[in-house]
Protein backbone atom coordinates (compact mmCIF):
# COMPACT_ATOMS: atom_id res chain seq x y z
CA UNK A 1 0.00 0.00 0.00
CA UNK A 2 1.56 3.43 -0.81
CA UNK A 3 0.38 6.75 0.50
CA UNK A 4 0.26 9.86 -1.12
CA UNK A 5 -0.21 13.30 0.05
CA UNK A 6 -2.07 15.42 -1.65
CA UNK A 7 -1.52 19.28 -2.28
CA UNK A 8 -3.61 21.70 -4.48
CA UNK A 9 -2.00 22.08 -8.06
CA UNK A 10 -0.51 25.02 -9.72
CA UNK A 11 -3.52 26.49 -11.51
CA UNK A 12 -4.03 29.47 -13.97
CA UNK A 13 -5.67 32.23 -12.17
CA UNK A 14 -9.70 32.52 -13.66
CA UNK A 15 -10.89 36.14 -13.66
CA UNK A 16 -13.89 36.69 -11.72
CA UNK A 17 -16.40 36.39 -15.10
CA UNK A 18 -15.31 33.05 -14.80
CA UNK A 19 -15.99 32.23 -11.08
CA UNK A 20 -19.38 33.54 -11.87
CA UNK A 21 -20.11 31.67 -14.51
CA UNK A 22 -18.80 28.29 -12.41
CA UNK A 23 -20.76 29.23 -9.25
CA UNK A 24 -23.85 30.03 -11.38
CA UNK A 25 -23.68 26.63 -13.16
CA UNK A 26 -23.46 24.95 -10.06
CA UNK A 27 -26.37 26.72 -8.93
CA UNK A 28 -28.79 26.12 -11.72
CA UNK A 29 -27.53 22.57 -11.44
CA UNK A 30 -28.42 21.96 -7.82
CA UNK A 31 -31.27 23.82 -7.99
CA UNK A 32 -33.07 21.78 -10.97
CA UNK A 33 -32.06 18.63 -9.42
CA UNK A 34 -33.49 19.22 -6.09
CA UNK A 35 -37.16 20.80 -7.54
CA UNK A 36 -36.88 17.20 -9.72
CA UNK A 37 -36.08 14.45 -6.88
CA UNK A 38 -37.98 16.81 -4.24
CA UNK A 39 -41.63 17.50 -5.06
CA UNK A 40 -42.85 16.12 -1.75
CA UNK A 41 -41.55 19.52 -0.25
CA UNK A 42 -45.35 20.92 -0.28
CA UNK A 43 -47.29 17.94 1.20
CA UNK A 44 -43.96 17.35 3.67
CA UNK A 45 -44.12 20.75 4.70
CA UNK A 46 -47.36 21.25 5.67
CA UNK A 47 -47.01 17.99 7.52
CA UNK A 48 -44.25 19.63 9.22
CA UNK A 49 -46.99 22.18 11.13
CA UNK A 50 -49.19 19.38 12.53
CA UNK A 51 -46.97 19.05 15.90
CA UNK A 52 -48.14 23.09 16.24
CA UNK A 53 -51.41 21.66 16.92
CA UNK A 54 -50.35 19.39 20.08
CA UNK A 55 -48.23 22.71 21.23
CA UNK A 56 -51.47 24.96 20.35
CA UNK A 57 -53.19 22.61 23.21
CA UNK A 58 -50.12 22.16 25.50
CA UNK A 59 -49.72 26.04 26.08
CA UNK A 60 -53.11 26.29 25.95
CA UNK A 61 -53.78 24.42 29.03
CA UNK A 62 -50.62 25.65 30.67
CA UNK A 63 -51.65 29.07 30.48
CA UNK A 64 -55.40 28.40 31.57
CA UNK A 65 -54.30 26.38 34.66
CA UNK A 66 -52.02 29.74 35.65
CA UNK A 67 -54.90 31.81 34.78
CA UNK A 68 -57.76 29.78 36.85
CA UNK A 69 -55.25 29.00 40.16
CA UNK A 70 -54.77 32.81 40.38
CA UNK A 71 -51.18 32.74 39.33
CA UNK A 72 -51.40 35.79 37.50
CA UNK A 73 -48.89 38.90 37.47
CA UNK A 74 -51.51 42.32 37.50
CA UNK A 75 -47.91 44.39 36.31
CA UNK A 76 -47.52 41.60 33.10
CA UNK A 77 -50.77 42.01 31.81
CA UNK A 78 -50.76 42.48 28.60
CA UNK A 79 -54.19 44.82 29.02
CA UNK A 80 -56.26 41.92 26.78
CA UNK A 81 -58.76 40.26 29.16
CA UNK A 82 -58.66 37.16 26.82
CA UNK A 83 -54.87 36.76 27.59
CA UNK A 84 -53.85 38.04 31.13
CA UNK A 85 -50.96 35.53 32.07
CA UNK A 86 -47.89 35.88 30.62
CA UNK A 87 -44.71 33.61 31.00
CA UNK A 88 -41.42 34.65 30.02
CA UNK A 89 -42.88 38.00 28.17
CA UNK A 90 -45.01 35.91 26.37
CA UNK A 91 -48.78 35.62 26.57
CA UNK A 92 -50.53 32.83 25.23
CA UNK A 93 -51.14 33.86 21.19
CA UNK A 94 -47.79 35.37 21.16
CA UNK A 95 -46.49 31.92 22.35
CA UNK A 96 -48.15 30.08 19.53
CA UNK A 97 -46.72 32.78 16.69
CA UNK A 98 -43.32 32.44 18.80
CA UNK A 99 -43.27 28.79 17.66
CA UNK A 100 -44.25 30.22 13.95
CA UNK A 101 -41.61 31.89 13.89
CA UNK A 102 -38.80 29.55 15.10
CA UNK A 103 -40.11 26.91 12.07
CA UNK A 104 -39.16 29.66 9.64
CA UNK A 105 -35.66 30.51 11.21
CA UNK A 106 -34.88 27.31 11.90
CA UNK A 107 -35.96 26.34 7.86
CA UNK A 108 -33.48 28.56 7.44
CA UNK A 109 -30.68 27.64 9.78
CA UNK A 110 -30.95 23.55 9.14
CA UNK A 111 -28.04 21.95 7.68
CA UNK A 112 -29.29 18.37 7.07
CA UNK A 113 -26.23 16.23 6.67
CA UNK A 114 -23.90 18.68 5.92
CA UNK A 115 -21.44 17.85 8.51
CA UNK A 116 -21.99 14.00 8.59
CA UNK A 117 -21.41 14.67 4.51
CA UNK A 118 -18.16 16.54 5.11
CA UNK A 119 -16.47 13.86 6.63
CA UNK A 120 -17.82 11.23 4.94
CA UNK A 121 -15.89 12.76 1.68
CA UNK A 122 -12.60 12.69 3.50
CA UNK A 123 -13.55 9.33 5.10
CA UNK A 124 -14.01 7.61 1.87
CA UNK A 125 -11.20 9.68 -0.14
CA UNK A 126 -13.82 12.02 -2.13
CA UNK A 127 -12.38 14.85 -0.83
CA UNK A 128 -9.46 13.84 -3.66
CA UNK A 129 -11.73 15.76 -6.52
CA UNK A 130 -11.78 19.05 -5.24
CA UNK A 131 -7.76 19.42 -4.66
CA UNK A 132 -7.26 18.62 -8.26
CA UNK A 133 -9.94 20.72 -9.87
CA UNK A 134 -10.33 24.62 -10.05
CA UNK A 135 -13.60 23.90 -7.61
CA UNK A 136 -13.67 25.62 -3.97
CA UNK A 137 -15.37 22.89 -1.56
CA UNK A 138 -16.98 24.75 0.85
CA UNK A 139 -17.93 27.50 -2.25
CA UNK A 140 -19.28 24.46 -3.61
CA UNK A 141 -21.11 23.16 -0.61
CA UNK A 142 -22.87 26.93 0.34
CA UNK A 143 -23.86 27.34 -3.34
CA UNK A 144 -25.26 23.64 -3.04
CA UNK A 145 -27.00 24.58 0.02
CA UNK A 146 -28.43 28.15 -1.34
CA UNK A 147 -30.37 26.16 -4.17
CA UNK A 148 -31.28 23.93 -1.61
CA UNK A 149 -33.42 26.59 0.51
CA UNK A 150 -34.76 28.38 -2.50
CA UNK A 151 -35.95 25.17 -4.05
CA UNK A 152 -37.59 24.28 -0.57
CA UNK A 153 -38.90 27.54 -0.19
CA UNK A 154 -40.32 28.12 -3.97
CA UNK A 155 -42.30 24.78 -3.38
CA UNK A 156 -43.17 24.90 0.22
CA UNK A 157 -44.39 29.07 0.05
CA UNK A 158 -48.00 27.77 -0.41
CA UNK A 159 -48.31 25.67 2.86
CA UNK A 160 -46.40 27.89 4.67
CA UNK A 161 -48.65 30.90 3.70
CA UNK A 162 -51.55 28.53 4.18
CA UNK A 163 -50.78 27.60 7.94
CA UNK A 164 -49.72 31.26 8.38
CA UNK A 165 -53.00 32.33 6.90
CA UNK A 166 -54.86 29.78 9.66
CA UNK A 167 -53.26 31.29 12.69
CA UNK A 168 -53.17 34.88 11.60
CA UNK A 169 -55.37 35.95 14.84
CA UNK A 170 -51.83 34.44 16.73
CA UNK A 171 -50.21 37.63 15.85
CA UNK A 172 -51.09 40.03 18.42
CA UNK A 173 -49.36 42.79 16.84
CA UNK A 174 -49.70 41.95 13.07
CA UNK A 175 -47.13 42.77 10.59
CA UNK A 176 -44.18 44.12 11.66
CA UNK A 177 -42.64 47.67 11.14
CA UNK A 178 -40.89 48.16 7.83
CA UNK A 179 -37.59 48.30 9.94
CA UNK A 180 -37.97 45.36 12.27
CA UNK A 181 -38.95 43.27 9.34
CA UNK A 182 -35.62 44.26 7.31
CA UNK A 183 -34.09 43.21 10.83
CA UNK A 184 -35.93 39.94 10.64
CA UNK A 185 -35.15 38.83 7.28
CA UNK A 186 -30.83 40.33 7.81
CA UNK A 187 -31.20 37.62 10.82
CA UNK A 188 -32.65 34.99 8.85
CA UNK A 189 -29.49 35.31 6.48
CA UNK A 190 -27.16 35.62 8.52
CA UNK A 191 -28.53 32.77 10.69
CA UNK A 192 -28.51 30.57 7.38
CA UNK A 193 -24.41 30.99 6.97
CA UNK A 194 -23.98 30.93 10.53
CA UNK A 195 -25.93 27.32 10.52
CA UNK A 196 -23.87 26.29 7.39
CA UNK A 197 -20.30 27.38 8.94
CA UNK A 198 -20.84 26.42 11.95
CA UNK A 199 -21.97 22.54 10.35
CA UNK A 200 -18.53 23.05 7.80
CA UNK A 201 -16.48 23.66 10.76
CA UNK A 202 -17.82 20.15 12.35
CA UNK A 203 -17.13 18.47 9.28
CA UNK A 204 -13.89 19.34 8.89
CA UNK A 205 -12.98 17.79 11.74
CA UNK A 206 -12.79 14.34 9.99
CA UNK A 207 -9.44 15.48 8.80
CA UNK A 208 -8.56 14.95 12.04
CA UNK A 209 -11.18 12.51 13.17
CA UNK A 210 -12.85 10.53 10.59
CA UNK A 211 -15.84 9.86 12.64
CA UNK A 212 -17.94 12.53 14.29
CA UNK A 213 -21.11 11.18 14.81
CA UNK A 214 -20.86 11.11 18.40
CA UNK A 215 -19.86 15.40 18.07
CA UNK A 216 -22.49 15.91 16.17
CA UNK A 217 -25.25 14.20 17.95
CA UNK A 218 -23.98 16.10 21.30
CA UNK A 219 -23.89 20.05 18.79
CA UNK A 220 -27.30 18.92 17.47
CA UNK A 221 -28.46 17.87 20.89
CA UNK A 222 -27.35 21.29 22.91
CA UNK A 223 -28.72 23.13 19.44
CA UNK A 224 -32.60 21.42 20.16
CA UNK A 225 -33.19 23.29 23.06
CA UNK A 226 -30.41 26.12 23.30
CA UNK A 227 -31.44 27.60 20.39
CA UNK A 228 -35.09 28.40 21.16
CA UNK A 229 -36.55 26.23 18.99
CA UNK A 230 -38.34 24.14 21.93
CA UNK A 231 -39.01 27.76 24.33
CA UNK A 232 -38.30 31.27 24.29
CA UNK A 233 -34.85 31.20 25.58
CA UNK A 234 -36.92 33.95 28.14
CA UNK A 235 -37.97 31.19 29.85
CA UNK A 236 -35.20 29.71 31.56
CA UNK A 237 -34.02 30.73 35.00
CA UNK A 238 -31.99 33.72 35.24
CA UNK A 239 -28.99 31.94 36.50
CA UNK A 240 -28.24 30.24 33.08
CA UNK A 241 -30.07 32.97 30.59
CA UNK A 242 -26.70 35.72 30.24
CA UNK A 243 -24.71 32.25 29.37
CA UNK A 244 -27.31 30.47 26.66
CA UNK A 245 -27.90 34.52 25.59
CA UNK A 246 -24.17 35.16 24.88
CA UNK A 247 -24.06 31.31 22.73
CA UNK A 248 -24.32 31.91 19.23
CA UNK A 249 -27.20 29.31 19.17
CA UNK A 250 -29.85 31.49 19.71
CA UNK A 251 -29.40 33.04 16.24
CA UNK A 252 -30.55 29.76 14.39
CA UNK A 253 -34.07 30.04 15.98
CA UNK A 254 -35.03 32.13 19.10
CA UNK A 255 -33.75 35.79 17.23
CA UNK A 256 -34.98 35.70 14.24
CA UNK A 257 -38.56 34.98 16.17
CA UNK A 258 -38.14 37.78 18.59
CA UNK A 259 -37.24 40.08 16.46
CA UNK A 260 -40.54 39.97 14.12
CA UNK A 261 -42.03 39.81 17.22
CA UNK A 262 -40.98 42.67 18.39
CA UNK A 263 -39.48 40.88 21.77
CA UNK A 264 -35.79 42.93 21.19
CA UNK A 265 -36.03 46.54 22.49
CA UNK A 266 -35.62 49.00 20.22
CA UNK A 267 -32.21 50.59 21.26
CA UNK A 268 -30.55 46.38 21.85
CA UNK A 269 -31.30 45.28 17.88
CA UNK A 270 -28.29 47.02 16.52
CA UNK A 271 -26.12 45.54 19.28
CA UNK A 272 -27.70 41.92 18.93
CA UNK A 273 -27.10 42.23 15.05
CA UNK A 274 -23.66 43.17 15.30
CA UNK A 275 -22.98 40.78 17.39
CA UNK A 276 -24.95 37.93 14.80
CA UNK A 277 -22.50 39.48 11.94
CA UNK A 278 -19.73 39.00 14.54
CA UNK A 279 -20.65 34.96 15.08
CA UNK A 280 -20.74 34.65 11.61
CA UNK A 281 -17.38 36.31 10.59
CA UNK A 282 -16.04 34.08 13.66
CA UNK A 283 -17.22 30.84 11.57
CA UNK A 284 -16.15 32.01 8.55
CA UNK A 285 -12.55 32.16 10.03
CA UNK A 286 -12.90 28.88 11.51
CA UNK A 287 -14.67 27.18 8.72
CA UNK A 288 -11.56 28.07 6.22
CA UNK A 289 -8.65 28.10 8.55
CA UNK A 290 -9.68 24.45 9.80
CA UNK A 291 -10.12 23.17 5.63
CA UNK A 292 -7.18 24.77 5.05
CA UNK A 293 -5.17 22.79 7.74
CA UNK A 294 -6.98 19.91 7.41
CA UNK A 295 -6.08 19.79 3.25
CA UNK A 296 -2.19 20.50 4.51
CA UNK A 297 -1.83 17.43 6.41
CA UNK A 298 -4.73 15.05 4.17
CA UNK A 299 -3.05 11.98 2.82
CA UNK A 300 -5.08 9.74 0.55
CA UNK A 301 -4.28 5.79 0.35
CA UNK A 302 -4.09 3.35 -2.55
CA UNK A 303 -2.37 3.04 -5.79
Amino acid sequence: MSTTSYSRPHLEPIGWMGRMRTWSMIFNTAFSERLAYRGDFALGTLMRFLPIITQIFLWWAIFDSIKHNGVVNPGDSTGDASEPVRIGGYGFREMVAYYLMTMIARAFSSMPNLASGIALQIREGEIKRYLIQPIDLIGFLLINRIAHKVAYYAVAVAPFALVFYLCRDYFVDGFPPLHQFLAFLASLVMGFLIGFFLEASIGMIGFWFLEVSSLLFLYMLFSFFLSGHMFPLTLLPDWIEPFVSFLPLKYLAYFPAAVFLGKIPADELPMEMAIQAAWLVFFMVVCRVAYARGVARYSGYGG
